[in-house]
């Protein structure tokens, strides 16, 4: 008797055991297509903020700032003679 019991474990244990190898499988294929997935979003995310960073970049720059002033604007440069500096001495604040 004691002999079938461990036959009968034994019949009963090999199919759970191939039962929860099947279904590690499953969830480490579930979990490697998320990561697939994820992977391709962040790459995404890189570059779109590489395009963002390289409009930023173009939409700074000093020659275009002046361009949109000078023919949008209608801006013009002034002189430097025609500049006025005010400088307060001392005080701290705006004196309020």
């Amino acid at each position: 008797m004691k002999q079938y019991f461990f036959l009968y474990l034994l019949v009963l244990t090999i199919p759970a055991f191939l039962a929860f190898l099947v279904w590690q499988s499953n969830k480490y294929q579930n979990l490697e297509n998320e990561l697939s997935r994820l992977e391709q979003t962040q790459e995404e995310w890189v570059e779109s903020n590489k395009r963002l960073i390289a409009d930023i970049a173009e939409y700074s720059s000093a020659e275009r700032i002046e361009e949109i002033a000078r023919y949008q604007l209608e801006l013009k440069k002034i002189p430097p003679e025609h500049l006025l500096q005010v400088k307060i001495a001392g005080g701290k604040g705006n004196g309020f």
